[in-house]
């Protein structure tokens, strides 16, 4: 029973992307003392919430068996509709949630139509809403960047706080905060809720999934509705975090976005992969580009490691899949 186990857990992408990322934190830790102290774990968390934020909404719509490359742009405008409101009229947190959450819904729920009406593939038609919105995006702003925001929002929330030995103060922050509650929300709707066992049957076979009466237009309200939802959860962040806005700052970041699903498993046709992959693809690419600055390699190596690491996952995770099929046979 035990070999059987453990075979079964072999076989599993996760059970390899986990050993890589303990392989490469343990180089890391080795390689410089500064990699596991609490200062530089706190600043990866924070730096990369925003990615494991919209990883967590592209998981969702790659295992529906469609993709998302608009989510820059989405992000970008619920952005800088909630800074505008903010700095203009003040407010909190939960109303600058609110307004970027909505904005983000309305554009994530236009893909979602454009999806299913058309019945074109996904990508074809989020690479036409990402240059249509950043288009309107740039042409209504004139490229202005946006600054001085309230106390309230530069200052943020230090839940829990304390001060370390090494002099700073650390507790859990909105980036944090907003991550964690992503995670945990995304976790909960794909792995025991009705609505997330029908999100992976149509990205298994949407044929069949339309066979068994399930509501295809509504399914793809939820699946583009949920990564424009994220798209407004991770705008705030952004802007609490850089302090400022840009129109143009997520620009490319879909590539960075999508590697880290990918990396993670989640197969680009549909009905295959887990959060938890996508989270370790998440961890891998954090600690690998910020232990690279840590080591001084230049930035410009970064995409290349990263590329190769993607690539030789990838390539597992297909030769892992012809081995099963073959024994299946």
């Amino acid at each position: 029973m035990n070999n059987f186990r453990l075979s079964r857990l072999i076989g599993h992408h996760e059970f390899w992307l986990g050993l890589l990322v303990i392989a490469l934190a343990v180089g890391l830790s080795v390689s410089t003392d500064e990699f596991l102290s609490l200062g530089n774990l706190t600043d990866v968390a924070t730096s990369y919430a925003i990615l494991g934020i919209l990883a967590c909404g592209l998981f969702v719509v790659l295992i529906s068996g469609g993709i998302d490359i608009s989510f820059p742009a989405m992000t970008a405008i619920a952005q800088y509709a909630m800074a505008s409101w903010v700095i203009a009229h003040g407010g909190n947190f939960l109303l600058a949630l609110t307004i970027a959450i909505a904005v983000g819904l309305l554009l994530g729920l236009i893909n979602g139509f454009l999806v299913y009406w058309l019945r074109v593939p996904a990508i074809i038609i989020t690479i036409a809403t990402l240059n249509v919105y950043y288009g309107l995006l740039v042409y209504a702003t004139k490229g202005t960047w946006l600054y001085g925001f309230p106390d309230w929002f530069m200052n943020g929330i230090n839940w829990l706080s304390f001060t370390a030995a090494d002099g700073y103060d650390y507790g859990i922050t909105l980036p944090l905060l907003c991550l964690a509650a992503v995670i945990v929300f995304t976790a909960i709707l794909m792995n025991y809720t009705r609505l997330g066992r029908q999100i992976y049957a149509m990205g298994g076979n949407r044929d069949a999934a339309s066979r068994l009466g399930l509501n295809l237009l509504k399914l793809h309200f939820y699946v583009y509705g949920y990564m424009g939802i994220l798209a407004g959860v991770a705008a705030v962040v952004q802007a609490q975090i850089t302090q400022s806005v840009a129109p143009n700052s997520l620009l490319g970041f879909e590539l960075t976005v999508l590697a880290a699903v990918v990396l993670g498993g989640t197969s680009m046709s549909g009905g295959r992969g887990t959060l938890t992959g996508t989270l370790l693809g998440v961890i891998l690419l954090a600690f690998l580009q910020n232990g690279l600055t840590l080591l001084s390699v230049s930035s410009y190596w970064h995409t290349v490691f990263s590329g190769i690491i993607i690539l030789v996952s990838i390539s597992a995770t297909a030769w892992n899949e012809k081995r099963k099929l073959a024994r299946e046979l």
